[in-house]
């Protein structure tokens, strides 16, 4: 079967690349290499987010979810737990190969994010031992939270809001190795009103514990500090696959796919947005991935429909 378009990655852009695609009728596969959703649904399901326009807030998992669901009603096929490995010339066509076979296609959008990811360990006594068991690298249910103290290990927004989440039912601690959170300025001040206690500029020594997490080790100051703890949370950033990119045959700018305007690659027939795109300027938000996601999904449609208004 030839298709019109095929959207490589499942994440806010790739599943708002391939809303717009349908909206002019391609023919549209996305394939992603875990489950649809991408980040979102992966790391941070509760995670809240306060700036997705129309939305005072809504929660990462309802927001991948609606765009899953929009998506697929649109008539987006999506394939999932299914990699993509690398795109072939193939007469005037493209073929995508995965691990479970090829697809031929007359245009492809990269929406890749920036790669394969997973959470960044802090490298901590007893980390890998209690994973599961008390340290979690994105948040419980809310159930398990409720009436047991948890720290939250991150200075970002993601740790922070997560920790507010937490704060209405647990005793919620965030530690940060440095003396001022990388937050939005509006979520660091609902955490200083929040019943959230902080501790910075600490280390992670030790994460102990018997069968599960029974309390961690700081360091402080150049003090040793050991305080209780039923749960660890720990959300300092994402690791990727270096050499995801290389595999597309397209020109690259400091590891990621470099883009024009138009969302063009280096290689006719492929396009590219979200987080897997580098431009000057380049803003990192869900935001910007999906109004990037409509540029290329709109370039892709030109390039292979040829309208008279484009010429």
């Amino acid at each position: 079967m030839l298709h019109d378009l095929i959207i490589i990655g499942a994440g806010p852009a790739g599943l708002t690349a391939g809303i717009y695609a349908r909206t002019r009728k391609l023919n549209t596969l996305i394939i992603d290499a875990t489950a649809a959703g991408g980040q979102l649904a992966a790391l941070y399901p509760e995670k809240g987010i306060e700036n997705w326009p129309g939305y005072v807030t809504t929660d990462a998992g309802h927001l991948s979810n609606n765009l899953i669901n929009h998506a697929r009603t649109m008539g987006c096929v999506i394939k999932e737990h299914e990699r993509a490995n690398g795109l072939e010339n193939r007469d005037e066509h493209l073929v995508v190969r995965t691990d479970l076979g090829e697809y031929e296609t007359k245009a492809v959008i990269l929406a890749t994010g920036m790669g394969l990811f997973k959470p960044k360990r802090l490298g901590a006594i007893g980390e890998e031992q209690f994973e599961g068991r008390g340290v979690y690298y994105k948040l419980p249910e809310r159930e398990y939270l409720l009436g047991k103290e948890i720290i939250f290990i991150g200075g970002g927004n993601s740790a922070l809001e997560m920790a507010l989440l937490a704060c209405e039912g647990s005793d919620t601690c965030i530690i940060h190795r440095r003396d001022t959170f990388r937050a939005d300025e509006a979520i660091v001040e609902r955490v200083h009103n929040a019943d959230i206690e902080t501790i910075m500029k600490a280390e992670v020594v030790e994460i102990k514990g018997t069968d599960q997490v029974k309390s961690i080790v700081l360091k402080v100051g150049g003090k040793l500090i050991e305080r209780k703890a039923d749960g660890v949370v720990i959300n300092i950033g994402t690791s990727n696959v270096a050499d995801d990119m290389d595999r597309w045959g397209v020109e690259l700018e400091e590891g990621l796919v470099k883009v024009d305007t138009d969302m063009c690659t280096s290689r006719k027939g492929v396009f590219a947005c979200g987080d897997a795109v580098a431009y000057k300027g380049k803003y990192k938000q869900i935001v910007v991935a999906c109004g990037e996601a409509a540029i290329a999904s709109n370039s892709a449609y030109k390039f292979i429909k040829e309208p008279y208004w484009a010429k």
